[in-house]
């Protein structure tokens, strides 16, 4: 890797590269992974004018969700005797990443605590994300360590946008045993007997999908999408709207609202170190 070029919006892109795989990335966009190609096949979604617009959340990548994945509920969370706000899905993946080495088919991006994010998730860290590409399979290694003298209470998870055009989505499908979720629009616990995808929206949060991983069939023509990740992703999320072209699978530690009620929340002790990977194979 010789260094960064501009790419969307001018923004410095890395890009990795092995045989006929490409993968791009935005450190300073929330360490954004923009673009996955593989042998011609685009397999992310991506609109490119909420990257280009730093007022707005990006929809399309693969956004990281860290320190929370999901909203709070009311937008606060108690720690001692203060209650603080977090945005949903947390600030990672809106501020800017620093890049602590970039070669051919790796970069390693890092994130440390400051004033800034001390005010919203009053725990001091330091995280590193690297971004790994070998062959057709895409690592995304998370890693934080806690450099508190509390617990660090951790909630992670990552939001990959994958590319399944509207009109194919009658014929996709997710790889899962689940027999119930959690349906984000109706906010209640639904029996899950299959998918629809041709909905409005869908927004299903699967609890109980036992595998740490799935494979996510994308229509006639495309290739399957493979993905594994660590056991401390205990819920799988998969969110898509009518007319747009893309399916999200997302691998969270814990279900919305965690940093709050405590449910399922994981806990790096002062001085110690987390490591999660999550692998997407195409």
């Amino acid at each position: 890797m010789s260094g960064p070029f501009p790419g969307i919006a001018g923004l410095d892109t890395y890009a990795l590269v092995d045989g006929g795989s490409r993968v791009e990335v935005i450190p300073s966009r929330g360490a954004l992974v923009t673009r996955m190609t593989v042998e011609g096949d685009e397999v992310l979604y991506l609109d490119e004018a909420t990257v280009a617009d730093p007022a707005k959340n990006v929809r399309g990548g693969i956004p990281v969700l860290f320190p929370i994945a999901g909203a709070l509920p009311g937008d606060t969370f108690p720690e001692g005797r203060q209650s603080y706000t977090l945005p949903q899905h947390g600030f990672a993946r809106r501020l800017p990443w620093q890049v602590r080495q970039a070669e051919d088919s790796l970069l390693v991006v890092g994130l440390t605590s400051s004033e800034q994010t001390l005010r919203q998730f009053p725990w001091a860290f330091d995280a590193q994300l690297a971004f790994s590409l070998v062959g057709t399979r895409l690592t995304l290694d998370f890693d934080v360590e806690n450099r508190d003298n509390r617990p660090l209470p951790l909630h992670l998870g990552f939001h990959p946008y994958f590319r399944v055009p509207d009109a194919a989505k009658a014929r996709a499908g997710v790889t899962t045993q689940a027999t119930h979720a959690w349906d984000n629009r109706l906010k209640r616990e639904v029996p899950f007997t299959g998918w629809d995808f041709t909905v409005d929206e869908l927004d299903l949060h699967l609890r109980d999908h036992k595998d740490a991983g799935t494979k996510l069939e994308r229509g006639p023509g495309l290739r399957p999408v493979h993905l594994s990740w660590s056991p401390e992703y205990r819920l799988m999320v998969v969110w898509t709207l009518k007319g747009k072209d893309f399916i999200c699978v997302e691998p969270w530690t814990a279900a919305a609202g965690a940093l709050a009620t405590g449910e399922g929340l994981l806990h790096v002790q002062p001085g110690e170190r987390a490591s999660l990977a999550f692998d997407i194979e195409v």
